[in-house]
């Protein structure tokens, strides 16, 4: 099985007691339908900068990611579909998903 980061960009957190309430749950049961695909549940971002070749670095734009989780599948049809299910879409949020390797 080859590991994959879902890469999430943009979406809001909830604002409510209750919304907090129903996206947590949310996220629970997505790991929990994950089961061992599950590598690393992640977290969300916040401070972005994005550093040159050059040694400079700038405050990360709108398109910075909010987010990430990183799964296992056979494929990266596989992994989409597991992404699919992910509960940042409730936020209106995208995923990137990104086959990742190892080189050491």
């Amino acid at each position: 099985m080859a590991s994959y980061l879902l890469v999430f960009r943009g979406g809001s957190m909830p604002e409510t007691d209750a919304e907090r309430g129903q996206v947590m749950k949310a996220w629970t049961d997505w790991f929990t339908a994950l089961g061992p695909a599950l590598k690393d549940g992640g977290n969300p971002t916040s401070q972005t900068r994005t550093l040159s070749a050059d040694g400079s670095s700038t405050p990360g734009g709108a398109g910075a990611p909010s987010g990430y989780s990183i799964i296992a599948a056979d494929n990266i049809d596989q992994a989409v579909e597991l992404a699919k299910g992910c509960p940042v879409f409730l936020g209106g949020a995208s995923i990137d998903v990104c086959e990742t390797f190892e080189v050491m």
